[in-house]
């Protein structure tokens, strides 16, 4: 089933959506990759984590009900606010995701499998994953109206950086139940041979 969605996404949102769900996002997305996550950990390992609200102003941006994109765009052309913005592998994440998530973020965009720890961690914040399509960064761009460095600049494609998506194309992977396209579309492909 198609769905329309503008970001934020809500724990009410997120309801709404199931595994194997095509969906246009719009809205905001954040992209942060492996050093971008690394840093963001080590941040919330300085903060004094009195309250989850600490820990929350210890990211450079805001992480409640925020979609995080796992890609590292290729330079821009001319006239385009972004180069390919293709997903990466969202395992490379993993270590971080699940405490990002009890953090109140509620979906991220890559590709691949994820472990049974961010999984559990979907479930347990009412989150989503959704997958890209690898491979076609350069359509996927098309659907970029506005990128800007948010932080880490330092880490060039690594870098934070907030975009301003029009009907984005992804795929929910892994609901909010911990359903995961993944493996019910294997079960589905086995019946049917």
């Amino acid at each position: 089933m198609d769905k329309y969605i503008t970001t934020p996404i809500t724990a009410e949102v997120a309801e709404g959506l199931h595994a194997g769900d095509y969906v246009y996002l719009s809205g905001t997305v954040y992209v942060a990759r492996d050093a971008a996550h690394k840093r963001m950990a080590e941040a919330l390992d300085l903060a004094e984590a009195e309250s989850v609200e600490t820990l929350r102003e210890a990211l450079p941006f805001p992480i409640e009900d925020a979609v995080i994109y796992y890609m590292g765009p290729s330079p821009a052309r001319e006239g385009r606010p972004i180069g390919s913005a293709g997903p990466t592998t969202a395992s490379r994440m993993d270590k971080y995701a699940p405490r990002l998530l009890d953090l109140g973020q509620k979906a991220m965009i890559g590709k691949g499998k994820r472990s049974q720890a961010v999984i559990d961690a979907i479930v347990r914040n009412q989150a989503v994953y959704f997958a890209a399509v690898g491979g076609a960064g350069a359509l996927l761009s098309k659907c970029i109206r506005k990128s800007e460095l948010v932080c880490y600049g330092d880490l060039g494609a690594e870098a934070i950086l907030k975009l301003e998506v029009e009907q984005f194309p992804v795929i929910v992977v892994v609901d909010r139940e911990g359903n995961n396209l993944y493996e019910t579309a294997i079960q589905e492909y086995a019946q049917r041979e």
